[in-house]
């Protein structure tokens, strides 16, 4: 039996590379004879960089920029042997480097732009800078990014606003720095929220980041503002984008701000490792993250997984953390049986353990489906 794993990561526990050995354990108690081939994914989330790093080989550096409220952090930049550089806003501006001190009207994303920096130096004027967008602190519209980059946003009396989006009611001119880049910038997410609205960066993803209802208008009146500004300085209507409203609106300041291009997360990964080429040598595919939910239906890698692995007409079980979806949504989406480590193993064991868990939760699951 050929058995393909490629699961996400398990957010908090396992990166999508440590869940994928150990789903390798688990197949090889149930099955000993087994050939198995790893194929983490990812689909734009924190994670992504080392999943692609791994899979594709590379090298990995780090770069001091500025963390979401200013003070330094080291955001890791992953050189891939076919010359892309990878990098995450999550490692640069995320929500998780804050713990408890969050400002969602101060935060800003300029320690992307600092890392979006170093990376187009590691790559030629006709290279590529994959930036997984996922996790952000700040709801900026990406203008951080852009000013560590030498773009100016500017009040009526022409001096230049305070980082974060709540300044952003303010704005009335974008001044574009002088010299620009040549590589192409892709931004890949697991979201295609608009910009604006109330599936918009705000609305949605502002109470996650703190935000109080008022702070949650403030700072959609600020993004209004700044697709209005675009539209006018830049001539780019961002507020129609897919995925504008990614990471706070960085989806939009990427192809507004860096000649950016967005793509969905999991289709763009699953293209770099070619998951399809691995599913047509696979006779069974292991897929699984945190936790599979209503969340995963939008765009999240498991899921994605099982889709192509049902077109290909390949099975797939899942293993998640929890999972929340009836067998029958499930199998909707290719999914021939899920199990989960809370279930299991115990949610302690799920959490202090969870490499364990996960082995003995696929051993199990492989045993049931293979005896059934």
């Amino acid at each position: 039996m050929r058995v393909l794993i490629a699961p996400d990561k398990f957010k908090g526990t396992l990166t999508a590379v440590e869940a994928a050995r150990a789903m390798h354990r688990g197949v090889l108690r149930a099955q000993p004879d087994a050939s198995v081939e790893l194929c983490p994914v990812a689909d734009g989330g924190d994670g992504t960089a080392e999943t692609l790093c791994e899979a594709l080989g590379g090298t990995r550096s780090s770069v001091v920029v500025s963390g979401p409220l200013g003070a330094q952090v080291d955001a890791p930049l992953y050189l891939l042997d076919d010359g892309r550089v990878v990098i995450e806003m999550a490692q640069a501006s995320g929500l998780a480097l804050l713990g408890g001190e969050r400002d969602p009207l101060r935060a800003s994303s300029f320690g992307t732009g600092e890392l979006l920096g170093a990376a187009l130096e590691q790559v030629s004027e006709d290279g590529e800078v994959l930036v997984a967008i996922g996790g952000s602190a700040s709801t900026d519209g990406g203008t951080g990014a852009a000013r560590a980059r030498g773009w100016r946003f500017l009040d009526g009396a022409g001096r230049d606003l305070e980082p974060g989006g709540g300044a952003l009611v303010s704005l009335v001119a974008i001044e574009p720095p002088e010299q620009t880049h040549g590589a192409t910038i892709t931004g890949v997410s697991d979201v295609d929220n608009p910009l604006l609205g109330p599936t918009g960066a705000a609305r949605v993803f502002g109470p996650q980041k703190g935000a109080s209802a008022a702070e949650v208008e403030l700072l959609e009146r600020g993004l209004c503002a700044l697709a209005e500004r675009i539209a006018q300085d830049l001539g780019i209507d961002v507020g129609s984008i897919d995925g504008g409203g990614a990471a706070g609106g960085m989806g939009a300041g990427l192809v507004a701000f860096f000649g950016g291009v967005l793509e969905p997360g999991f289709e763009a990964i699953a293209a770099a490792v070619d998951l399809a080429a691995a599913l047509g040598r696979a006779d069974l595919v292991l897929t699984g993250e945190g936790s599979l939910d209503l969340q995963s239906l939008a765009g999240k890698a498991p899921i994605g997984v099982s889709r192509m692995a049902a077109e290909a007409g390949v099975p797939c079980l899942a293993v998640a953390g929890r999972v929340a979806l009836e067998p029958s949504r499930l199998a909707e989406v290719g999914v021939s049986e899920a199990s989960d480590l809370v279930s299991a193993s115990g949610e302690r064991r799920a959490l202090d353990e969870p490499a364990a868990a996960v082995a003995d939760t696929v051993a199990a699951l492989l045993s049931r489906y293979l005896h059934r």
